[in-house]
């Protein structure tokens, strides 16, 4: 049976649980936290919950992304996922009780718009705390976000890359990506000696990569914030599902964003 130290955890988390709206760092990193918390923070608004969100520093006072912590605690809780969601925000439902958002992702094609139109209604807090800022809307550049760890068999494939670089005219061509010892970006750098690598945390990151004039995206939730903060940018996606299910190319689909078909 459990301890006496095991039991007070337990119940340390069942009485946060049942008492206030909340998020973990469990079910993915940063940036599945990121469009998780601001799907919370969206409905906590409108209903007034108080919310106690994981990675806060990092994603409010770093990034300057606003999290709403209201005031209602409640007695019980209810799980709200991509099936119901929009409900809650289209309409206004008598509510009595704290949200559990552990469940899903929030990354469908409509709820990914929302957070895109949110975080752009709300950019002056994010570019203020940017520490590139000056670079936004002053520069010719190229950002690449090469997902690769993890995530390489689902890579979109360097004809991607090319393809999108020799599109545009550029002064300098920056990568940020998980693996910089990688064969493809191995070969980008032989294409293009200049290439420039981005080895920063990934809050810097995004904050970098934001501030480019052109920004070429990877599949995921990664490079759909970087995407969603490059308020002044032109944004590339590759417009292809991977044939492997990994995540839903809806993050990137009517944000703006310029999608690539290569045949």
């Amino acid at each position: 049976m459990f301890g006496v130290n095991s039991c007070a955890v337990i119940f340390i988390y069942i009485y946060i649980y049942i008492y206030m709206s909340i998020t973990t760092g469990d079910n993915g990193r940063l940036c599945n936290q990121i469009i998780r918390n601001l799907s919370l923070s969206i409905l906590a608004e409108k209903y007034d919950l108080y919310v106690e969100y994981c990675n806060y520093d990092n994603i409010n006072n770093k990034l300057g992304i606003d999290l709403f912590v209201g005031n209602n605690k409640y007695d019980k809780t209810i799980r709200i996922n991509n099936n119901n969601y929009m409900n809650y925000f289209d309409n206004y439902i008598k509510n009595e009780a704290n949200f559990d958002f552990m469940g899903d992702y929030f990354q469908s094609e409509e709820i990914t718009t929302i957070l895109h139109n949110n975080l752009i209604n709300k950019k002056k807090n994010i570019i203020d705390k940017n520490p590139y800022k000056e670079q936004y809307k002053h520069n010719n550049d190229i950002f690449i976000h090469i997902r690769l760890g993890d995530a390489t068999r689902f890579n979109v494939g360097i004809e991607y890359y090319i393809h999108c670089i020799n599109l545009l005219d550029y002064d300098n061509i920056y990568i940020g990506s998980d693996d910089f010892n990688h064969e493809l970006i191995r070969e980008i750098k032989k294409l293009y000696p200049k290439v420039i690598f981005i080895k920063k945390n990934p809050i810097e990151t995004i904050q970098f990569g934001s501030t480019c004039k052109n920004i070429i995206l990877s599949h995921g939730s990664f490079s759909a914030v970087i995407g969603y903060l490059g308020f002044f940018s032109n944004v590339y996606f590759m417009n292809k599902t991977p044939a492997e299910k990994w995540c839903d190319l809806f993050m990137l689909m009517n944000k703006g964003f310029i999608p690539i078909d290569l045949k």
